[in-house]
């Protein structure tokens, strides 16, 4: 009875899903078992793939000792155990000024604390465990040689919270950065996007990163309009005399490539590029998309939950309602100019459709696109993992746009 009164890990996706448009939803998979579930993590962290990159497979066998339940409460406790102890050592080793070991523990600790809400927090236990990611990850971030500050800009009534960071001797102002504007996706934070900086500052390119619309701390849902929340960051860009405001690149991957892609097009005379890795257009904001999308394996679970939550619904049918206002053909936009575009994904991408990247790229202005041929959503397969694609790929395209040499 107790576990019928608690939320669940992969609820009930086919008999939500029944409620969806006739014959498709005869394609939903079902959800994982609880083994089904726990032997997919161990397999993805047993290959550093997301999303468990960077978490060491010992740890997350550790974890997966302890959760006997879907409960998405048991979840978050077994990894919050397990980061705790890294939390533990991280305070012990910064107390006796050991501060790269006191750094790695608390890496370790936010990753593990950030799992424990993944995708999205939507039970009490999820919801302490992203409130102890940020905890933990302010504390690594206070170690990083240029460390990054967290940036507070109003905004109807709300803040918009960011995370700042200069390349070291920059700080002063003396000269101005480029910058990277990146936005997280639907299950990542701004603080992964922070945690990747190095491969920009290191290039004297400044870094400001935001959770997207409807995650983490956005002071907005992901209405159709939300993209102003980026234009009244851009306005802040001009404000801080260490960025180099015409010199700016936005970086969208997986859902906040939408916003990435929308923010070229309607702000195009204020960015010089703009990133759109595996992010949606058209195609997959149709009721026919989701509800065979929904049940895909290639996501590990609570994809539905994740999802209706940037929206602020909990109901299929609002959910399948709602998306096609998000459609940028539907809002007359993929026809219009924008500032330079890269494209990137897999053609056999199962969470977006390759469709939308092939209808945007052959929309509006001219655009660059990378699309790996057997690789799945974001462009990533064994042959091209994301550090691979953002190291050979992604990096090296924003900083051309920003006039540097690789």
């Amino acid at each position: 009875m107790l576990m019928a009164r608690r939320a669940v890990l992969a609820t009930a996706a086919a008999a939500v899903l029944a409620l969806s448009h006739g014959a498709a939803s005869a394609q939903i998979a079902q959800p994982r078992t609880l083994e089904e579930l726990k032997a997919e993590t161990q397999a993805r962290a047993d290959r550093n793939a997301y999303p468990l990159t960077g978490l060491k497979a010992d740890d997350v066998h550790k974890a997966l000792a302890g959760i006997n339940s879907l409960d998405r409460d048991e979840w978050a406790k077994a990894w919050g155990d397990v980061a705790l102890t890294y939390m533990q050592q991280a305070r012990a080793a910064e107390a006796g000024r050991k501060i790269k070991e006191a750094q790695e523990d608390y890496l370790m600790a936010w990753r593990l604390y950030s799992f424990a809400r993944w995708p999205t927090p939507n039970s009490p236990g999820k919801q302490k465990a992203y409130e102890l990611s940020l905890d933990a990850f302010g504390h690594y971030a206070s170690h990083l040689d240029s460390a990054p500050q967290v940036v507070r800009i109003p905004f109807e009534g709300k803040e918009i919270v960011g995370w700042l960071r200069l390349p070291k001797g920059m700080q002063s102002g003396a000269v101005a950065a480029p910058l990277v504007l990146t936005i997280s996706a639907l299950d990542s934070r701004k603080e992964d996007n922070v945690e990747r900086s190095e491969a920009f500052i290191r290039r004297g390119v400044a870094t400001l990163s935001f959770d997207m619309p409807g995650t983490g701390q956005a002071p907005v849902k992901g209405d159709v309009d939300s993209e102003k929340m980026f234009s009244r960051a851009l306005d802040y860009v001009a404000t801080r005399p260490e960025i180099d405001a015409k010199r700016v690149v936005v970086q969208g991957g997986s859902w906040s490539g939408y916003w990435a892609a929308k923010l070229a097009i309607v702000e195009r005379d204020r960015l010089k590029a703009a990133v759109v890795q595996g992010g949606p257009i058209h195609n997959y904001f149709q009721p026919e998309w989701q509800s065979k999308a929904l049940g895909t394996r290639e996501y590990l679970f609570d994809l539905f939950p994740a999802r209706a939550s940037v929206y602020g619904v909990t109901s299929l049918e609002d959910f399948l309602a709602f998306g096609p206002k998000m459609s940028l053909k539907a809002q007359g936009l993929i026809d219009r100019p924008s500032a330079p575009m890269l494209l990137v994904n897999g053609n056999r991408d199962t969470q977006v459709p390759i469709a939308d990247l092939d209808l945007m790229l052959h929309s509006g202005s001219p655009k660059d696109a990378w699309v790996n041929p057997d690789g799945g959503h974001m462009g990533r397969s064994t042959e091209w993992p994301d550090g691979k694609i953002f190291a050979k790929i992604v990096a090296p395209w924003m900083v051309r746009q920003l006039g540097l040499g690789e």
